[in-house]
């Protein structure tokens, strides 16, 4: 069974259902068979059922609706999905199945969480209007805190692909900071929204989840947080260290990175448990604050990871081609490639 495209145009399916029937009508073994599993009469209606069915809906209506569904969530039209909501009320919590770029489905407060990521071209980019989306999905019975059966709760979702607006939404109805995700759940598995923040260098959410009150819960989120005052200790593990300092290069948290080095973690450590390396981990995600701090504790820009022999500078033009427009990773490259072996 074909899922349904990352950008759906109703116009082209549309277009699948009439050339499906012209060429039933033509005699094509095949088209007919389609149709025929559906129907026994050629007409429009049948083929648009079995196009429907294809693609693992019960009815054209209903495949439709779901692609309208996402196009309004796409565009952040507040009209087009009040106006949704209020014929078919189900459709704020109905799941989003389907689609190819979210094969285990996605709740419609979740998929808005994600939307800064652009699936259909695999890119970043910051978006308007989500936390309002989020808002309205919400009003119309959307689960705060997700259903019982989800791996993570939006907030989590929000935090992972860096989207304040909608975390803020979701913090100001009560959404619950110290939830967990699932042991098995994709992102990070047992971890608050905070960790999920913090892990996938989301700063201003970090930062809007603390004023909040979300609770820190080791040295490695306080330094995401920028503040490791308490954390710090000749007890504390290197191998929390080591964590602690790749998170405050990743969040651009000078003075931890200051604290840390001071204490004795080495500048050049890997992260065991995640492969992590503080200056390529800062130049990967255009960091240029973190790199210049780290340079200037001797951090070596010709190491190489041992996974695909980057240097940090490989690692920032990769991320970069990844990123479309980035003055950061630009600011990066011009720091390290006069510095960096080619």
């Amino acid at each position: 069974m074909p899922d349904l495209p990352a950008r759906p145009d109703l116009d082209q399916l549309r277009h699948q259902a009439k050339d499906l029937l012209r060429a039933a009508k033509g005699g094509d073994a095949t088209a007919l068979r389609r149709v025929q599993t559906v129907s026994d009469r050629l007409i429009l209606s049948s083929a648009q059922l079995a196009v429907a069915r294809e693609y693992g809906f019960a009815s054209w209506p209903k495949l439709k609706a779901e692609v309208e569904r996402r196009e309004i969530l796409n565009s952040r039209d507040l009209a087009r999905l009040k106006h949704l909501l209020a014929k078919e009320p189900a459709m704020a919590t109905a799941e989003m199945e389907h689609w190819c770029d979210h094969p285990m489905g996605a709740s419609p407060l979740g998929y808005t969480a994600m939307l800064r990521f652009d699936t259909s071209q695999g890119v970043w980019r910051d978006l308007s209007g989500t936390g309002a989306v989020a808002k309205v999905l919400l009003d119309a019975g959307a689960p705060l805190n997700g259903d019982r059966e989800d791996s993570e709760t939006p907030l989590m979702t929000a935090a992972s692909y860096g989207d304040a607006d909608v975390a803020r939404v979701l913090i100001e109805a009560g959404a619950d900071l110290e939830a967990t995700a699932a042991p098995d759940a994709g992102g990070v598995p047992g971890g608050t929204a905070l960790l999920h923040a913090a892990v996938f260098g989301m700063t201003e959410v970090v930062d809007v989840l603390v004023a909040a009150g979300a609770r820190i819960h080791s040295i490695e989120e306080a330094a995401a947080a920028g503040n490791i005052t308490g954390w710090l200790a000749s007890e504390t593990p290197l191998e929390a260290r080591i964590r602690a300092l790749v998170m405050a290069a990743d969040h651009e948290r000078l003075n931890v990175i200051d604290e840390l080095i001071a204490a004795g973690t080495p500048v050049d450590a890997v992260d065991a448990t995640f492969g992590r390396h503080p200056l390529r981990t800062a130049a990967g995600n255009g960091k240029p604050a973190s790199v210049s701090r780290l340079l200037a504790h001797r951090a070596d820009p010709n190491l190489r990871d041992a996974d695909n022999n980057f240097t940090a500078l490989d690692w920032c033009r990769h991320r970069h081609a990844g990123e479309g427009d980035s003055p950061g990773h630009e600011e990066v490259e011009a720091i390290l490639k006069p510095i960096t072996r080619l």
